[in-house]
Formats: structure tokens, C-alpha cells, sequence
């Protein structure tokens, strides 16, 4: 019997323990849970859903475009893109590139001093098709201002025109022309559309256009092709709908 009591004592003992210590336990995770709540007199905005929706809309985009890979150009120009957003992802945009270009300090002070003129191939113009994904979208609140935007990749093909002076830039003899040249090659881009508001946005997109083209003309001879390519950043203003 008094084995029993025993037995019963220190049930109850373990018992209290254990409620002393679950109730423990809770209060520690109240704490901190108070602990995890920041001021009250701030507000914090949270990513919910989207507000610019992109499925089933048209966008049309009108930009300058300031050229990356000119060693000897400063190449700048315009670019317009159009498209439609099939779905909240996928989109298909066509667009056209015009290209202006201009000697640069590099290309004049090489003809200056060396009196030779280097080998060049400036692009004209490009025009084609992608496939754009848009896999990211967020916001940012800067200065008490929330800013929408999204960050997409894109990929295609382009037909390219261009111009160069491979046939006459290694003949001493021969003034430099340039000769007009047209390619089927590549493009690719990733860019941000940061909206304005419900139908206008601003797009930044840096985008790289690749080819395959011959070298200069060595001694009569063209040299193989080789894989080839420029950079261009282009800031535009769209509009969707």
C-alpha cells in the first residue's frame, strides 16, 4: 500500500513537472512571438498578387538604343518592339533596330597617328522574332512610393544588315569602303518592364545580337567565318493594352 502511494507521489510530481514546464515552454514561445512584431507605428507592405496583369495583352515599345561593342563606333539608334502575352509567362515580340554610326576618338586617333584605318563591321539594321518569358515579377517602396515590375529573358532570330570594309581595309593602295553585307543570326535580351501604371511601363533591356561573318580579305582571300556579335542597352517607353 505504501508502495502504491509511492507510485501515486511521484506520478504527481512528474505530473506538475510537466505542466510547470509545458506552461514554460508556451510563455517562451509567446515572448517571442511578441518579440517577432515590429513597431507598431510602421507598416510593412507584403507582395500579394499581381497588379498588372500581362495575359491576353497587346504592349508596343519605342526606345533609344546605345551600342556596347563598338571598339572603333559609337553606334546608337532605335528600337521599336511589339508583342502578345499569351499567358502571365510567354509572350511573342517582334521587333526592328536601325542603327546610326559615327568614327570614334579610338578610330581617328589610330588613323591620325599610325595612318592606318582598322578592320570594321557596323550593323545597320535588324528586324525579327522571339519567344519572351517572364518568370519574375516584385516590387520595391522607395520613397513611400511602391514600384511594379517584372524581369524577363528573351530569345529569337533576327535577319541582319550590316556594312564593312573586309575587302579593301588590307589594300594599302585602295581608299577604305565600306560594302553592305546581310546575315541570319541570333538574338537574346533580358530586360525589366517597370510600370507606370495600369497601360504604361519603362523597359530596359540589354540585348545581344550573334552571327557567323568572314573576316577581312587577306591578299585576295576571305577568311572563314567566325562567330561574331554586339551589345546594345535600350531604355524605352511602352504601352500595353
Amino acid at each position: 500500500m505504501n508502495f502504491s502511494r509511492g507510485r501515486i507521489l511521484t506520478t504527481f510530481m512528474m505530473t506538475l513537472a510537466f505542466a510547470a514546464s509545458s506552461h514554460t515552454v508556451k510563455a517562451n514561445e509567446k515572448d517571442l512571438y511578441k518579440f517577432l512584431w515590429l513597431d507598431p507605428d510602421k507598416k510593412v507592405y507584403v507582395l500579394q498578387n499581381k497588379l498588372y496583369k500581362k495575359e491576353k495583352t497587346f504592349y508596343t515599345q519605342l526606345g533609344y538604343m546605345a551600342g556596347l561593342s563598338g571598339e572603333y563606333q559609337d553606334t546608337k539608334g532605335l528600337n521599336f518592339r511589339g508583342g502578345y502575352y499569351l499567358n502571365e509567362e510567354w509572350a511573342i515580340e517582334g521587333f526592328y533596330n536601325s542603327y546610326s554610326n559615327k568614327n570614334n576618338d579610338a578610330y581617328e586617333n589610330l588613323q591620325r597617328i599610325n595612318q592606318s584605318v582598322p578592320f570594321i563591321r557596323r550593323l545597320t539594321s535588324s528586324y525579327g522574332l522571339m519567344a519572351v518569358w517572364s518568370p519574375f515579377y516584385g516590387k520595391i517602396n522607395t520613397f513611400n512610393k511602391i514600384i511594379y515590375f517584372d524581369w524577363n529573358f528573351g530569345l529569337g532570330l533576327a535577319k541582319i544588315n550590316a556594312e564593312s570594309n573586309k575587302d579593301t581595309v588590307a589594300v594599302p593602295a585602295e581608299s577604305t569602303n565600306f560594302g553592305t553585307e546581310s546575315y541570319t543570326g541570333g538574338v537574346a535580351k533580358t530586360g525589366l518592364r517597370v510600370h507606370a501604371n495600369k497601360n504604361w511601363f519603362i523597359g530596359i533591356d540589354l540585348q545581344r545580337t550573334f552571327y557567323k561573318a568572314p573576316g577581312p580579305t587577306l591578299n585576295g582571300a576571305a577568311t572563314s567565318n567566325k562567330m561574331r556579335g554586339t551589345s546594345d542597352l535600350v531604355i524605352s517607353v511602352g504601352f500595353t493594352f
